[in-house]
């Protein structure tokens, strides 16, 4: 099925005009169905007359332009460069190429750019196959994805996402063979990517020796491409590792170096200096995050983090409070919740600890079967 019959046929239901008003003096009304239905291409002179009556517009030239546009915007998607893609896309209020063929690749891309939820499915049928293995990556579609389109942003997109739902052995295989063909394709943007992800998965497994080899040659490349954003991103995450192996004076060393830091990293700040016995310093890292323009998408669960360990540091016999169990287990489900694996993970010694002060040793193995990688 032609992407313009299904252009039309929408068009034309969204007004709820007839097949009859429609193609009135342009063409007769057996030729329109055919056309709607995909049994038939329009002449040039037809579909333009079509199009003009439904308010759109199509030219060679405008053709053109798009798909040089659309060609670009896949060019900067599979090789990672995801913010030059956001910046060379039309403007969400831009119809001008509403009715040309690459209009679909354009909203796909601006749906991946902004993770956003797949396509209407009725566009499907007019499809191509790069167009239907995007829909599938929107869609989550794994399998079909992959066998439609099996290239390095495919492998690397689903990657991220069973990293961030803490399935840590199929993301290491798919960023690995994402990784492989992206060092074939000279992507080095995305080469880079899975190397951070590599590395963070490595991290939430426990296993440092990876972890730290990976960030190691992720900083190369950061530092070749003189990308500052994942350099960040790498100390952030070593620091954060060093926090979970019990490194408090090393991962401090780092967060209190920051110049500007957000209120997750004010949030590990304050851990460290609780665990260091700077709980002055612990208290006003606390006070600075509240006031922070906040690392989080959710103010309020932002907040309970914080709660948390405020309520540590000013109640010494915090493990014999019920508030502060209710006040840490909220915030366990939460992260657990909302955000990806790694922030419930972050917080599982301390729910364990909990748990073991109040003797509730069967929630512990519990927590243990359900992250078998986690030694508290």
């Amino acid at each position: 099925m032609s992407y313009y019959g299904t252009l039309i046929l929408r068009e034309r239901l969204a007004r709820s005009w007839s097949q009859a008003g429609l193609c009135k003096n342009i063409c007769t009304v057996s030729y329109l169905s055919k056309i709607e239905t995909g049994k038939a291409e329009p002449s040039d002179e037809v579909l333009r007359s079509l199009l003009e009556r439904l308010g759109l517009h199509t030219d060679p030239d405008l053709e053109a332009e798009s798909a040089r546009c659309a060609e670009e915007a896949y060019e900067l998607l599979f090789t990672g460069r995801f913010t030059e893609l956001a910046a060379a896309l039309p403007d969400a209020s831009d119809e001008r190429w509403r009715a040309t063929a690459a209009w679909t690749d354009i909203l796909l891309m601006r749906q991946l750019c902004q993770s956003g939820g797949a396509l209407d499915a009725g566009l499907e049928a007019c499809m191509n196959e790069r167009q239907l293995a995007m829909q599938r990556v929107l869609q989550g579609r794994k399998a079909e994805a992959l066998a439609l389109l099996p290239n390095a942003f495919c492998h690397w997109s689903f990657g991220a996402s069973d990293y961030e739902a803490g399935r840590y052995a199929d993301a290491l295989e798919h960023l690995q063979t994402a990784y492989d063909l992206a060092a074939r394709e000279g992507a080095a943007k995305l080469m880079l990517y899975c190397r951070l992800y590599i590395g963070s998965c490595y991290c939430n497994r426990r296993d440092t020796e990876r972890m730290l080899a990976h960030y190691a040659a992720a900083k190369r490349l950061a530092i070749a491409l003189d990308d500052t954003d994942s350099l960040k991103v790498i100390g952030y995450n070593t620091a954060a590792a060093q926090m979970e192996h019990g490194q408090f004076a090393e991962a401090y060393a780092y967060f209190s170096s920051l110049s500007e830091p957000d209120a997750l990293a004010l949030h590990k700040l304050a851990i460290c200096c609780e665990r260091t016995g700077r709980r002055e310093e612990a208290l006003a890292a606390l006070d600075r995050a509240e006031s922070a323009e906040a690392g989080f998408s959710d103010p309020a669960l932002a907040r309970c983090m914080l709660d948390v360990v405020r309520f540590r540091l000013e109640h010494a016999d915090y493990l014999r409070r019920e508030e502060y169990g209710a006040l840490l287990l909220d915030c366990f489900e939460r992260c657990r919740a909302e955000l990806p694996q790694g922030f419930a993970e972050f917080h599982l010694p301390r729910v364990i600890e909990w748990y073991a002060a109040a003797r509730q040793y069967k929630k512990v193995c519990e927590l243990m079967a359900y992250f078998p990688e986690i030694k508290p």
